[in-house]
């Protein structure tokens, strides 16, 4: 596990999460459908995440769909914006975290069917098995399951990670059943950045994640020893500046156990001369690319 007691104070609670993901779409019926569909969401109440929409974006209409009580995407509708540009920063993908092979295995089977879904690929992460994909207007999704964490490798603060191949035909032989469970939540987000050394000294000595993982190229973080909460690549995006306004990622959310997480971040945040718009219970700020994230207490 990378925390030390030494370090606490400077590092978000074990118990911080990743949150639904906000996607700006020109389509939203659509898009919405490719979600309910493929992925096997449902629509929730507007009330089921902090806030429907980022702060200072007009919007059209919002939809949030998850699992359960559980969000996992908010579609918010922004006509007239254009797909992002290559190489610009962004999101890489949404990962969709299931319980079991079983239940990963029949949300595959359902994108892997959808006629608007783009099958990107498919790996053994020893931590993690995934499935890749693409939505409608260019959004990726990586769907997973996590391993037991008792099974995961650790050394020197650094959790054992590959690509290793995935047979997804395989796969789903063996574990595709009818009586699959539904839960499901976002497990991390994965992010274009224009450079690793700033998204270092951005997620982890700002924000107070941990390094689990350093790829030069990649790095991933997390709270309270998970495999990763956030990944930052520069695989399609190295010496990006920052975003123009498209479709495509609105903001990551966040979920911190109570005020006083969110107070000791307002202050590391503070000292590194990032600007936040506090409202009490939500901090909403934004990435060296502009990405937004909103860190809510509670």
């Amino acid at each position: 596990m990378p925390t030390t007691a030494p370090d606490a104070e400077r590092l978000l609670p074990p118990s911080t999460a990743v949150d639904a993901v906000t996607l700006h779409t020109a389509d939203l019926s659509g898009l919405s459908a490719y979600y309910r569909e493929a992925l096997g969401l449902q629509e929730l109440a507007p009330g089921a995440v902090a806030s429907t929409a980022p702060a200072g974006t007009g919007s059209g209409g919002a939809v949030v769909l998850g699992r359960g009580a559980t969000p996992v995407v908010v579609l918010v509708h922004t006509p007239g914006l254009p797909r992002p540009a290559p190489g610009e920063a962004g999101l890489f993908h949404t990962a969709v975290l299931l319980p079991d092979r079983a239940a990963l295995a029949a949300v595959v089977a359902s994108a892997a069917r959808h006629p608007r879904s783009r099958y990107v690929g498919s790996a053994d992460h020893l931590v993690s098995q995934a499935f890749y994909f693409t939505d409608p207007e260019g959004n990726g999704i990586e769907l997973y399951w996590d391993r037991p964490r008792d099974t995961w490798t650790w050394q020197d603060g650094r959790v054992a990670m590959a690509s290793l191949p995935l047979d997804p035909r395989a796969f789903l032989a063996e574990h595709l059943r009818e009586d699959a469970a539904s839960a499901a939540a976002v497990g991390h987000v994965h992010l274009k950045v224009g450079d690793i050394a700033r998204a270092r000294e951005f997620y982890v000595d700002g924000l107070g994640f941990e390094v689990t993982a350093d790829l030069g190229t990649a790095l991933f973080v997390s709270a309270g020893g998970y495999h990763h909460h956030l990944g930052m690549n520069t695989w399609q995006s190295a010496g990006a500046g920052p975003r123009a306004a498209t479709i495509g990622l609105g903001q990551v959310a966040v979920a911190v156990p109570d005020r006083a997480a969110l107070d000791a971040l307002a202050d590391r945040l503070a000292r590194t001369g990032t600007a936040v718009r506090d409202d009490g219970r939500t901090l909403r700020f934004s990435d060296p690319w502009g990405s937004l994230l909103e860190v809510t207490a509670g």
